[in-house]
């Protein structure tokens, strides 16, 4: 079970050759030895640069979009399979639910927000990447929100990527389904947000 933790990225732990859990202050058997093992460092420090660098890929994608192609005859990139296309999105993600935009943009908020607090009990590596995309991911959308026109907090996306008889979307929205999909089969492997492993 040890090394099975640590392949799928539980926390380091000091004894690295140990394969027992750690006795807490100097207990040597009994029922309650093993009982609080070490975390390791935490991964808030990930979390936070991988969810920089998906924010700033994507702001700065969206800027270019806007100065260079929007107004502008769609680019080809792969035929007429894919190619780059400026369109302002009010909806969520991939276009759906234009109707909604202030709702989405609370909605935007509050995954912050719980990310933000999950933070202080992140000790898994890969729920770091999986939570720093689905936040960085969110912060590029409600920027959008917040700052783009019609007005503040109703403010529509800007999608670029338009794959062939599919909806047209950005990079927030790839790194927040990237990040789903990830903590989705981190949750079937059974590894929790701090570490642990859990089998139903």
């Amino acid at each position: 079970m040890a090394e099975a933790e640590r392949i799928i990225g539980t926390p380091d732990i000091p004894e690295a050759a140990g394969a027992e859990p750690e006795q807490s202050d100097g207990e040597s058997g009994g029922a309650g030895a093993g009982t609080e093992r070490p975390k390791g460092r935490r991964r808030i420090a990930v979390l936070f640069a991988v969810a920089a660098l998906a924010y700033a890929l994507d702001l700065v994608s969206k800027l270019i979009v806007v100065a260079k192609l929007e107004h502008h005859v769609p680019i080809e990139i792969v035929g007429d399979w894919l190619r780059f296309e400026a369109i302002r999105n009010a909806g969520a993600a991939f276009g759906f639910g234009e109707a909604f935009t202030v709702i989405f943009t609370v909605i935007a908020a509050a995954v912050i927000v719980v990310i933000a607090r999950l933070a202080r009990k992140l000790y898994s590596l890969p729920w770091a990447i999986a939570l720093g995309l689905l936040l960085g991911g969110a912060l590029g959308n409600l920027t959008d929100r917040i700052f783009r026109s019609p007005g503040v907090f109703e403010g529509a996306v800007v999608d670029f990527i338009a794959p062939k008889h599919f909806a047209v979307f950005n990079l927030a929205d790839s790194a927040i389904v990237c990040g789903g999909i990830l903590i989705v089969l981190l949750s079937f492997r059974g590894l929790d947000p701090d570490g642990t492993v859990h089998k139903d």
